[in-house]
């Protein structure tokens, strides 16, 4: 198939009119048979119409994304599903508390988020088998692009990003659903996907180019600093004093009329990536949306109270700014990295007193907050959120399942079974997916694979799972290969 790297959708046939396996073969068969150039794009426009006339239940709903990610893989049965009448090493410390839906329980760490649970579906069952995916790093990976990277140890340690990596999922997001209006496309914050010195993997656009990568907003200082989300560094937003919109856009006009004398194909093929990322990049200046996105001192104390004063509070306030001004992709990662101890959801040790002091109380505050508020505003409607680890911890604790060393007090390592939260964009209100068993060690309905999960956001935005993209060496590649859950959706 013939492809010219960088044209939007609208206009040619770039990577991102990514046909369906059937289409693909069908349109790659036809060029090999000698269509013309006009002919294959034609056909290659009728595939990405094809590609976007999908439909079950919640397709397209989505504009936006807010993914919640819980780095270090919190314990499902001290916070979303805990076990009664098992034995005391397997229990949670915790309390279980009722929730807005009957029979459904939390423990005492989630009193918020137990009392808006109607507006959110739970999935109970998200499981998959290690094979190399015990330590973070690589079961990150595999949760942010739906792959397993190729160079994996047995406990998990990779190499770092490369422009190799397949592509985190909001890279894909923000390619197949470029933005109309002048706004950063995808952001990430506050903190990089990290686990000890592996800094990123997952967390970049891979293959598909740089210009794709998030705009990460990654603010100094100590993660629980409440005044540090009000010292973010836009810098890179702003006009500088010697350099006016005016002049840039002049300069712009100026090179269009020095493009238009260019032969037509010379034109598409060495200046229209560069004009594009100019354009977006002039567009995004000169407007000021996303700047003006940034004024978190614009919201309300009691606003600001709500979702916490700390930076993961403040982060998924952002999140809502973000989006609210047009941003398709946010991902707020949990500020404290894995192997990391106080706010660390890694509870190898100590974990009564860190999960209820220090951890679940973000949670609970920050999230409850992003959904009410999304809610309340009329945006749930079309803001997916998600929140899930790359695993939860294991039901015994004391016990080693990764090599790491847990205290009677601790849990380790756990991808067999754990917790994920979706909500708005055609999600399921009030639906709890799948079931674990007794001891809260493996689903025993419906089981999710964290692919899955992906897929079912891509196809939220009306994006087939299957959509064909190609690697660095031009190979084709699904998006994921697996299929949405649409009984989560409605």
């Amino acid at each position: 198939m013939l492809s010219f790297k960088g044209f939007p959708a609208k206009d040619l046939c770039d990577t991102h009119l990514t046909p369906t396996r059937r289409s693909f073969l069908r349109v790659g068969g036809c060029g090999m048979l000698g269509l013309s150039l006009p002919e294959l794009m034609r056909m290659q426009a009728a595939s990405a119409s094809e590609n976007l006339s999908g439909g079950g239940p919640g397709w397209g709903k989505a504009k936006s994304i807010i993914l919640v990610y819980l780095q270090g893989g919190p314990s499902h049965l001290d916070l979303w599903d805990p076990k009664e009448n098992v034995p005391d090493n397997v229990a949670s410390i915790f309390k279980p508390i009722s929730t807005k839906i009957p029979g459904v329980k939390f423990t005492e760490n989630l009193p918020k988020l137990s009392q808006i649970n109607d507006r959110f579906t739970m999935i109970r069952s998200m499981s998959y088998t290690p094979n190399g995916l015990f330590n973070h790093t690589a079961a990150i990976y595999q949760m942010m692009t739906g792959y397993t990277t190729d160079k994996v140890s047995p406990s998990g340690q990779l190499e770092p990003p490369s422009p190799k990596d397949f592509p985190n999922f909001g890279s894909n997001i923000v390619k197949m659903r470029p933005l109309e209006e002048p706004m950063l496309p995808f952001v990430m914050l506050p903190r990089p996907l990290q686990e000890s010195n592996v800094i990123g993997k997952g967390g970049t656009a891979g293959f598909l180019g740089k210009s794709f990568d998030p705009y990460t907003l990654y603010p100094s200082g100590d993660d629980l600093d409440m005044g540090k989300m009000d010292r973010i560094k836009i810098d890179d937003l702003k006009l500088r004093p010697e350099v006016f919109s005016v002049r840039l856009q002049r300069r712009a006009k100026l090179r269009d009329l020095l493009n238009a004398q260019m032969p037509d194909i010379n034109r598409a093929v060495e200046s229209f990536e560069l004009d594009e990322y100019y354009d977006r990049a002039l567009s995004l200046i000169v407007s000021g949306r996303a700047r003006d996105a940034f004024e978190l001192a614009a919201e309300s104390d009691a606003t600001r109270d709500a979702y916490g004063r700390n930076t993961f509070g403040q982060s998924c306030l952002l999140a809502r700014r973000l989006v609210e001004a047009g941003t398709r992709v946010v991902e707020v990662i949990w500020p404290k990295v894995a192997n990391s101890d106080n706010h660390s959801w890694d509870h190898h040790t100590g974990l009564s007193k860190r999960m209820k002091d220090q951890s679940a109380p973000m949670l609970d505050n920050g999230l409850s907050a992003l959904i009410t508020d999304l809610d309340d505003r009329g945006m749930l409607d079309d803001t997916l959120v998600v929140a899930v680890g790359e695993f939860g911890r294991s039901p015994q604790r004391g016990v080693s399942t990764s090599g790491n060393n847990n205290s009677d007090d601790g849990r380790d390592h756990w991808p067999y079974c754990y917790t994920a939260v979706m909500a708005g964009a055609g999600t399921r209100r009030g639906y709890v997916h799948g079931k674990s068993d007794k001891t809260a060690s493996a689903p025993l309905e419906d089981p999710v694979h964290p692919a899955e999960l992906l897929a079912t956001i891509y196809h939220s935005f009306g994006i087939h799972p299957e959509t064909i993209v190609y690697n660095h060496l031009n190979q084709p590649r699904e998006l994921v290969k697996a299929s949405a859950v649409t009984r989560l959706l409605s």
